[in-house]
């Protein structure tokens, strides 16, 4: 694949997005972008400093009034020659997407950027359809009816693992329903994001719509979270910093929505297609190289099926090929930095001492060893309570479990302080129907994990957070109702008001 674009070139006039315009940060800091295939550096940037929040979240303000005021059908127009533009520019994105995070080009140009196109052009049908109740006589004298108004400025804060389509999924919903947004991508990782804006101002979309502000957390993003004039904050990340964000959040009564860690189990009974469940936990396992909240991290399969479940996963494992993300053949990249293969890498390690690494727990030499690559690791022999069973890798490593019971496999799926998602394996239909039920995750696969679509919610129970992503249901979390009372009696002396005025 081509480079299409020189990233110097792309992003000379600053790494930030304010008013419709690049712009360069001000905090005196910088930030270099890094290949973690190769570890070179590909962009050095200034990141954003508190003036620079401020200015983005003043000229999302001064948009925020004629965005709020246009109608549905233009808003949808907009979004509609919006999604024309990300596609005319699909191949960039790609590009973009895997040079700063490392992705199989085949990841980001088959799955990142079609679904961020696809998100783009679903909301633009959902901005026509933001409905209240209809109206009716609730108290027999007055007619009563709803409305559902955005919120203001939405300040968004986007984790590094998917970049271009965690922008979309918080940019897109926001600005549908009438709110203007400031957006603050990982630091690492900000090419896709600033990208996105720029396609949103090419499709007409006005400028202060949109806003980028790229920079470090501390800075710029607790800056956004307490900023008096920002009425939102939706946040996706770890679970630790989430509850950090609620904390800066809390004084200025802010809306909150958070999309948090996960720690998925994959529960295979012993009348699963094996074949299928084998092929399914590899890919779901592996799936952005483990750097994925929703992935399979514990697999639990039915004591029947167990080994043969463990040889297939070791042996499917071994042939998948690390290699250079813009090679097509590549089926799996390096993590998102060295810093981050260290991390993974010390999770394996200390599992070492209480369970078994079947296969990988290293990283590779030769021609790969400058990058951030990690092989696919299979953990067995681990304690339920034990920190590869508990603790959210965020790599390619995925440890199994045996069960014997039906209750006692939906039990240790359960048994997590996460709930993001789940996938259940079985022929049977009251099997799997009875998995949906009990397992307690916002998504709950059955024969299959991973999958989504623009048209359904994403979002978790418990510490994986609150509030949905995509979907029409995502426009609770954007707007608010307004419940809205007319009288129809015409007479000036209500009968309530006996309660002030008694018998006068």
């Amino acid at each position: 694949m081509g480079t299409g674009f020189e990233v110097a070139d792309r992003f000379a006039d600053g790494s930030q997005f304010i008013g419709g315009r690049p712009r360069p940060g001000t905090s005196g800091r910088y930030q270099e972008v890094v290949d973690p295939a190769t570890g070179a550096r590909v962009h050095r940037y200034e990141t954003a400093g508190t003036d620079d929040v401020d200015a983005a979240v003043a000229a999302a303000r001064a948009a925020y009034p004629g965005w709020a005021g246009a109608t549905p059908a233009e808003r949808s127009g907009l979004l509609h020659r919006f999604a024309g533009v990300l596609d005319a520019r699909a191949a960039d994105l790609a590009y973009a997407e895997s040079l700063q995070c490392g992705k199989p080009v085949k990841l980001s140009s088959g799955f990142d950027v079609p679904g961020t196109i696809d998100n783009t052009a679903f909301f633009a049908g959902a901005a026509r359809r933001l409905e209240g109740t209809a109206a009716a006589e609730y108290s027999g004298d007055h007619t009563s009816c709803v409305r559902r108004e955005p919120l203001g400025v939405v300040g968004s804060v986007a984790p590094w693992n998917y970049p271009l389509q965690m922008a979309a999924w918080k940019i897109l919903p926001a600005i549908a329903a009438g709110n203007t947004v400031v957006l603050k991508p990982a630091e690492i990782t900000p090419l896709t994001s600033l990208m996105f804006a720029q396609a949103a101002t090419d499709a007409g979309i006005p400028d202060g719509v949109v806003n980028i502000v790229a920079g470090t957390g501390p800075d710029a993003g607790e800056h956004l979270v307490g900023h008096p004039d920002v009425r939102m904050i939706s946040f996706t990340g770890s679970t630790d910093v989430g509850r950090r964000v609620a904390a800066l959040a809390g004084p200025t009564v802010k809306r909150l929505h958070l999309e948090l860690g996960g720690k998925a189990p994959f529960l295979v009974f012993d009348d699963a297609d094996l074949d299928a469940a084998v092929h399914g936990a590899v890919a779901a396992a592996l799936i952005n190289t483990g750097q994925d909240c929703t992935a399979a991290t514990r697999a639990y399969v039915q004591r029947p099926l167990y080994d043969a479940f463990v040889s297939g996963v070791a042996g499917l494992m071994e042939t998948v090929r690390l290699g250079d993300p813009f090679d097509p053949a590549t089926d799996l990249g390096p993590l998102v930095s060295h810093r981050h293969r260290d991390r993974v890498a010390g999770f394996v390690e200390r599992a070492r001492a209480y369970a078994t690494v079947v296969t990988g727990g290293e990283a590779p030499g030769g021609d790969l060893a400058d990058g951030a690559y990690y092989r696919p690791t299979l953990i067995t022999d681990a304690a339920q309570d034990s920190e590869a069973v508990r603790a959210e890798i965020f790599g390619p490593v995925l440890v199994v479990l045996p069960f014997d019971t039906d209750d006692e496999g939906i039990r240790l799926a359960n048994d997590t302080p996460y709930g993001l998602a789940a996938s259940a394996w079985s022929r049977g239909l009251y099997r799997a129907n009875r998995a949906t039920r009990e397992i307690r995750a916002g998504c709950v696969w059955i024969n299959d994990h991973i999958p989504i679509v623009s048209e359904m919610p994403h979002g978790g129970y418990r510490a994986s957070g609150y509030g949905k992503d995509m979907s029409s249901y995502s426009f609770e979390e954007y707007t608010q109702v307004k419940h809205v009372m007319y009288d129809n009696t015409a007479v000036a002396r209500k009968d309530w008001h006996r309660t002030v005025f008694g018998d006068r």
